[in-house]
């Protein structure tokens, strides 16, 4: 009996490797949203962390959270890092690109796990609204792919995109 249990723990082990070996090797999640807004207006609130306060969902998680911020006041070069409970962590992000219809910043997880990511809004004017789209993107190693294999990043990560596209087109919108 116990050569049957441990049988099958091995064949599970293996299967489960095996799945995650076979996982795409990098990972996109992507939310958008219309808002009635200049895209300058959209992008002011975005390439400059000290406006996030007022969208970002994940500041409404930990108000008490440690932010320090560096850098130019706002566009390229801008860094932003936070520390806070367990539903935020901590990490750094920093300001690539600060263009009219994009603004690119590069993504630093410190706690609870380690990983660095790419995070990406594009504005697109179409008539009097801008649709804003909101990627965040990276590489996918071994671990983070049997983790996928159990939970979806899409369902971890997308509801809070859409908080924070909500509260950005409320504020975008006064």
């Amino acid at each position: 009996m116990l050569k049957i249990i441990g049988l099958l723990l091995l064949v599970a082990i293996i299967a489960i490797v095996v799945i995650a070996a076979l996982q795409p090797d990098t990972f996109r999640i992507e939310r958008s949203i219309a808002i009635k807004a200049p895209p300058e207006k959209v992008q002011a609130q975005i390439a400059d962390f000290h406006a996030w306060g007022a969208w970002s969902p994940w500041e409404k998680k930990d108000p008490a959270m440690k932010r320090t911020f560096g850098g130019p006041e706002r566009g390229k070069g801008a860094t932003y890092a936070w520390e806070g409970n367990k539903d935020v962590g901590s990490g750094r992000m920093e300001i690539l690109v600060a263009d009219p219809q994009k603004v690119a910043i590069k993504l630093e997880f410190l706690k609870p796990f380690e990983a660095t990511n790419t995070a990406e809004f594009t504005l697109v004017p179409q008539g009097d609204t801008t649709t804003v789209t909101w990627a965040m993107f990276g590489p996918s190693n071994f671990i983070q792919k049997v983790m996928c294999l159990f939970m979806s990043m899409d369902k971890m990560v997308g509801p809070d995109f859409e908080a924070g596209l909500a509260a950005l087109k409320a504020s975008a919108e006064k």
